[in-house]
């Protein structure tokens, strides 16, 4: 593929993932605008060339255009990748909206649930763009900074629009980068946005030593938890068990680099949440997310105690040790996932 031969592409949301999948991009030789709606953040990556803030140590290449104005970052584009946190999704396609045609194809690559509604953020687009807007969601177990080093990841992009997904095979797929298509958007949706709790759970058992076995067994019941909210949603279950539900889940659950685990660890050693959160220094999604994916399987009567655990934890209505005997309490039953 050569990259000069497609037109720019926006990139909106200047964070870690979104200047990892900038520099992706432009190694192949494609030209990348990307935008925040923070103007201090872009005027430093003009100045310095990088983003020392959240992705240090990588030069930008000539071919990323950091840029303060919305309107020309997307002016011309056929293609805009939302990695804005989820809770500022609906205001970004709400200043977006306006200044895009017909043409423009949005893919979501942000992980969680609309923080006014407790939406999907497919659900959001569709709302704000109606559904004839060609719309993609792009997830997987994908860190930031190892794809920022050309280390190799294999993701999925999910759409029901075939030539969106066939030209996003194009710009993406490599051998460092391995894309897998889907038609599962909300299946892959669930799997990104929950997982996140599960894995502020887990790191919750490792930061009280409770164990290998303990982690695992937060894993494999979170995985039924999604399974069971994500199927009951209209998800696909053999998503759950793909790259965007159980692949994503493990490398979140398991690795520190994960700020969600991060913030589990640190509760676990008893630490204070707002302190943590000032630690990490960058949004924690299960945090936002914890509420929103309660109540959500609450409102569709779908059983999630470790999801609900950790909520509970973050209102500080439960001490961390308080929350794993509950759990280990609950009654004996079937593994059925439907159980």
């Amino acid at each position: 593929m050569e990259g000069q031969q497609l037109k720019p592409i926006a990139i909106l949301g200047a964070g870690s993932w979104g200047t990892a999948l900038a520099l992706y991009l432009a190694r192949r030789g494609q030209t990348v605008r990307i935008w925040s709606i923070e103007e201090s953040e872009i005027t430093a990556m003009i100045t310095d060339k990088a983003n020392n803030r959240y992705m240090p140590g990588f030069s930008l290449p000539d071919q990323i255009h950091p840029m303060t104005n919305l309107e020309e970052a997307v002016s011309g584009v056929e293609d805009v990748i939302v990695v804005v946190p989820s809770a500022g999704f609906r205001h970004t396609l709400a200043m977006l909206k306006p200044l895009i045609g017909p043409h423009v194809r949005i893919t979501c690559a942000a992980k969680g649930l609309d923080t006014d509604t407790g939406q999907l953020l497919g659900e959001v687009a569709e709302e704000i763009f109606t559904r004839q807007r060609p719309f993609a969601v792009l997830s997987g177990p994908s860190f930031a900074r190892e794809v920022a080093a050309g280390l190799p990841c294999a993701v999925v992009i999910a759409s029901h629009h075939k030539p969106l997904l066939a030209d996003m095979m194009q710009r993406f797929n490599s051998p460092i980068f391995r894309i897998y298509t889907s038609d599962d958007v909300t299946g892959v949706e669930v799997g990104g946005a929950t997982k996140n709790v599960i894995a502020i759970a887990t790191g919750i058992s490792d930061g009280m030593e409770l164990g290998s076995n303990a982690r695992s067994a937060l894993i494999t019941r979170g995985l039924a938890e999604i399974i069971r909210l994500g199927t009951a949603l209209g998800g696909k279950l053999e998503t759950f068990v793909g790259l965007s539900g159980l692949g994503d889940l493990i490398l979140t659950c398991s690795d520190n680099q994960s700020r969600n685990r991060r913030l589990g660890l640190a509760l676990g050693k008893g630490r204070d949440l707002l302190e943590a959160e000032k630690e990490i220094g960058q949004v924690v999604e299960g945090k936002r997310n914890a509420e929103l994916i309660a109540k959500l399987a609450k409102r569709h009567g779908i059983d999630m105690p470790i999801c609900e655990t950790v909520w509970q934890i973050l209102q500080n209505k439960l001490s961390a040790k308080d929350a794993i005997s509950i759990l280990l309490a609950r009654s004996a039953k079937s593994e059925l996932l439907s159980s």
